[in-house]
């Protein structure tokens, strides 16, 4: 597939509020998925087929996941088709779940999947379009932008320092989304800053059940917890771990300071490394198809 020659961007806004968010249109199509001179949880490398979407063309801010978090934020949608009052929202977090590091302008950070996908519900709600984590599959095939080499822009990785904010120039913490150039697609921080939520469950052999053929849209759905996959790597990782097939699994120490009980369904209280991006499919899918995949992600 060939790379994007002019990116496709549309601009949208939270509904009732001057923030601002874009989506970069994802043409779909086949590619190889995986990488040979990567660790075994990226082989065999196999063909899989994505169909079009819009990918967020930053990782959802601190500015953004705010007007979710705060009900006062959240109280100008149209009478009769949102109820702000009536949403769950995040439980206030143990600590700063930025550790510091930044808020305004800054990737959202330290949220488990399970609030990135109540953040999704919420703003498909609020929007009446449907937004989602995006699969590892898609994500790895935004990440590549037509290139089958091992960055979004080639395999050598001296060309990091352009696109990435990771161990060599990041010092030690992620910045505001954006600064960077980026893909093909229009698409920031793919490399590094922030690892991004997928909705995958983690499995290191998940590949092999497609050796020798075409997989279309593939999804690994979870049956428990934990591991989860999150995609490409943060500012503390070094360039090997923020290479386009490149796997991270989520841990149960990604809240083990957090001191209430049971812990806490909405908060990461040490992973600052770990953000989330949004996408919405080309083709709406029907309400009742969007009910159903909320049901199925919350158990409900």
């Amino acid at each position: 597939m060939a790379a994007a020659a002019q990116p496709e961007i549309a601009a949208d806004t939270i509904p009732g509020t001057q923030i601002g968010f874009s989506m970069a249109f994802v043409p779909g199509g086949t590619f190889s998925m995986g990488s040979e001179n990567g660790r075994a949880d990226e082989r065999p490398v196999h063909a899989v087929e994505v169909a079009p979407f819009w990918m967020g063309v930053h990782e959802v801010t601190y500015d953004e996941f705010a007007v979710f978090r705060y009900v006062e934020r959240d109280n100008t949608a149209p009478e009769g088709i949102f109820d702000p009052e009536i949403v769950a929202r995040p439980s206030p977090p143990y600590e700063d779940p930025a550790h510091g590091m930044g808020n305004q302008g800054f990737p959202m950070v330290g949220i488990t999947q399970w609030a990135a996908l109540q953040y999704a519900r919420w703003l498909s709600e609020k929007t009446g379009r449907f937004y989602r984590l995006p699969t590892e599959a898609e994500w790895e095939f935004a990440c590549r932008a037509g290139l089958e080499s091992e960055y979004g822009f080639g395999d050598d990785p001296e060309g990091l320092d352009a696109v990435a904010w990771y161990f060599d120039n990041a010092d030690e913490v992620f910045h505001p989304v954006g600064l960077k150039d980026p893909n093909y697609f229009g698409i920031h921080d793919l490399h590094g800053n922030v690892a991004e939520w997928t909705l995958d469950q983690y499995d290191e052999g998940y590949y092999a059940a497609f050796e020798g053929g075409t997989v279309r849209d593939p999804w690994a759905q979870p049956t428990r917890l934990h591991p989860r996959t999150v995609r490409g790597g943060a500012y503390d990782d070094d360039d090997d771990a923020v290479r386009c097939a490149a796997r991270q699994k989520s841990s149960l120490t990604w809240k083990r300071r957090d001191p209430q009980i049971p812990k806490s369904m909405w908060w990461n209280t040490d992973s600052p490394f770990v953000g989330f991006r949004l996408v919405r499919p080309h083709v709406e899918p029907s309400p009742e198809e969007q009910a159903a995949f909320w049901s199925l992600v919350f158990g409900e």
